[in-house]
């Protein structure tokens, strides 16, 4: 089985599936015969991960959309639709753009109304949540980070990437509170946890379904614009 092999300094073997592709991590000085048998150890796992990777690759690749198609906001799906006026936007029924553009630009009007949905959004439910916290973050910027949903900085900043708007609403709850949480506890310990369970105490559940959407995602290419 092909493999790309990166050896550094660590004291056990490794095996990452990466974008369609067997990775494996190796001490400096762990004999090739010995990688190999490893490798060969572990085929039946590296197979059947191996394919779902690919066919991850192979649906981003084919990722694509057209008027008429539906997007996510808050959960919920709503069409694209073509407006004259050069604009883009949400109307609360529809994501409209101008006529005529090709899929990829189909894409990048969408990423743009989504991060003006994401600032509008994600900092009043910030502001709402920090008042009843008990807190309040210095900044609520919003970046395009692809596998970090939020991230609060030593600056007491909370970053939020656009891509959570597209969660279901209470599973944005838990995002924000989240990182909120992080203004007290700059930590994951039980101390921190028991913030967010005293806002949220079925944080777990709605932890579920965010990764759920996170492995959706993954086979979307929203940065391919």
């Amino acid at each position: 089985m092909e493999y790309i092999l990166i050896r550094s300094n660590r004291k056990t073997a490794a095996i990452y599936i990466r974008d369609g592709r067997v990775e494996v991590r190796a001490p400096l000085k762990m004999p090739k015969s010995d990688i190999d048998k490893f490798v060969a150890s572990k085929e039946k796992w590296i197979s059947g991960h191996l394919a779902v990777s690919q066919e991850r690759v192979e649906r981003r690749e084919a990722f694509s959309k057209s008027y008429g198609d539906t997007v996510l906001y808050l959960g919920k799906e709503y069409s694209i639709s073509a407006r004259d006026g050069g604009r883009v936007g949400f109307d609360d029924s529809v994501f409209y753009m101008p006529p005529g553009l090709a899929p990829k630009q189909i894409i990048a009007a969408c990423v743009q109304v989504y991060r003006l949905l994401a600032k509008r959004d994600l900092t009043a439910k910030t502001l709402d949540f920090a008042a009843r916290m008990g807190v309040m973050p210095s900044a609520v910027k919003i970046n395009g980070a692809r596998t970090r949903w939020g991230s609060c900085s030593v600056k007491m900043s909370i970053n939020f990437s656009w891509r959570l708007i597209m969660a279901d609403a209470d599973v944005v709850d838990y995002v924000v509170v989240h990182e909120l949480a992080h203004l007290s506890e700059m930590n994951h310990s039980g101390r921190f946890w028991a913030i967010v369970a005293e806002v949220l105490p079925d944080y777990a559940e709605r932890r579920s379904r965010l990764r759920e959407l996170q492995r959706n995602l993954g086979a979307e290419n929203w940065d391919g614009v």
